[in-house]
């Protein structure tokens, strides 16, 4: 049985119990209107006959009768919420067991299919400026670039970018650009350590909404958690802040200084609760936020032989950390004993050269079980297979380590920029 019919089976089981819910709901209500048909055809006082026309029957309901009637309304409602509440909980564990059958036929599509990133040859625009930073927002249709210091806003519309605005608030390079899911806003970082926040306006413009400055120097990297309502920001630096959404306005409520470098790379787990970060200081932390008081604690330091420039959770239980221009990315996990992550696995990529610049933040694309992987001149793509073996699926060279670029969050698209081409360049999704 393939997946289409599993979900095929549930939805129709849901509808039968949907309408039987309704037909017991049909007939508790006819119940409730004879009661009343009841009450109100109750024998009245005789009328003398030479009044029938001028005085009309007072229905005369007593309050035992109100009572009464309020008792089998209860009656009647409370086994249906009863029942409603019952089935709800057994469609919802139905629909988790259909979810473990289903999400392994899912990824079996992806793990045991090969793709390629295939460059758009004639969709690539040529700029000359440095990008930094490059952002796609959650249906594909708009694409932000940091252009030295400006941000340049593309439509995205059947595979061609078209410029739309240009954004000039910022007076150092933009290096971090962050579109929001829920709200049509963005964030962007600078050179200068501030942060700006955009808001979309009723002529579909986007405009400078608050500006941040309590950075002193790079934002190297920056994260927004699933609420949209707390923002963490590394910075050259050396410190994590977190920002607490207050009033429609950002505020920073808590400065993290225990690196002794350069932040270079950060990530949020599933659960929202935890932080892990990597700098110029040979350290990985992991930041867990208390349940008490909301506040955020280093947990652990774990020391690595060569810093590190890119992170990123695979799971709340699994991490993937890329130390400076090695050729290979090492895998960290929790035990579960004493609940320390530490390195259980390294696995081969590509670098092509001894350097490798920040900016480029490590992805991990759910839907295809998929790590992207920036280091030295190589975007390496990683696959997650269904043993939790990782492999390198393709490496793509573009000649220079000054490269930087996001893919889209459906894994449909790879848009990068580098210094040898200087061309913003579109790669789609291949499926052999």
């Amino acid at each position: 049985m393939n997946s289409e019919q599993i979900v095929s089976q549930l939805e129709n089981k849901i509808q039968e119990c949907l309408q039987g819910v309704q037909q017991q709901l049909d007939s508790s209500f006819n119940r409730i209107e004879a009661f009343l048909d009841q009450l109100v055809l109750a024998p009245n006082p005789p009328v003398p006959q030479n009044t029938v026309n001028f005085v009309l029957p007072t229905i005369q309901i007593s309050q035992p009768q109100i009572s009464t009637l309020g008792n089998q309304v209860i009656q009647e409602i409370k086994p249906l919420i009863n029942i409603t509440i019952q089935k709800s909980i057994q469609q919802q564990q139905q629909l988790q067991q259909q979810q473990k059958i289903v999400q392994p036929i899912i990824n079996n599509q992806y793990y045991q299919k090969p793709f390629t990133y295939k460059l758009l040859q004639d969709k690539s625009i040529k700029y000359n400026e440095y990008c930094y930073a490059i952002a796609i927002n959650k249906d594909n249709s708009i694409i932000l670039a940091g252009c030295n210091y400006q941000i340049k806003v593309f439509e995205f519309k059947q595979e061609q970018l078209k410029q739309t605005q240009i954004l000039s608030e910022h007076l150092d390079y933009v290096s971090t650009l962050n579109f929001m899911k829920k709200q049509n806003q963005f964030i962007s970082g600078s050179g200068n350590g501030q942060i700006i926040i955009w808001s979309m306006n009723q002529n579909s413009q986007w405009v400078c909404q608050q500006k941040l400055n309590d950075h002193s120097t790079w934002i190297n990297c920056l994260l927004i958690n699933n609420n949209e309502d707390v923002m963490i920001s590394g910075s050259h630096d050396k410190t994590i802040k977190f920002w607490q959404k207050q009033q429609q306005q950002f505020v920073c409520s808590q400065t993290i200084s225990d690196h002794t470098n350069s932040v270079q790379g950060l990530s949020l787990n599933d659960l929202q609760n935890r932080v892990i970060s990597c700098g110029d200081d040979k350290l990985i932390l992991i930041i867990e936020r208390s349940s008490q008081d909301q506040k955020w604690n280093v947990i652990q330091k774990i020391s690595v032989e060569v810093d590190g420039r890119r992170l990123c959770f695979i799971s709340d239980n699994v991490f993937t950390f890329q130390p400076y221009s090695k050729e290979q990315m090492h895998i960290y996990e929790m035990s579960s004993t004493n609940k320390q992550y530490s390195k259980t696995k390294e696995i081969d990529v590509k670098s092509g050269c001894c350097g490798c610049n920040v900016f480029f933040p490590q992805q991990y694309i759910k839907q295809k079980c998929l790590i992207v992987n920036k280091n030295g001149y190589n975007v390496n793509l990683i696959r997650q297979n269904q043993n939790g073996d990782f492999i390198t699926q393709q490496s793509i060279d573009f000649g220079h380590n000054h490269l930087f670029g996001s893919m889209s969050e459906d894994g449909e698209y790879l848009m990068t920029w580098d210094y040898k081409s200087k061309e913003i360049q579109i790669r789609k999704y291949h499926q052999e």
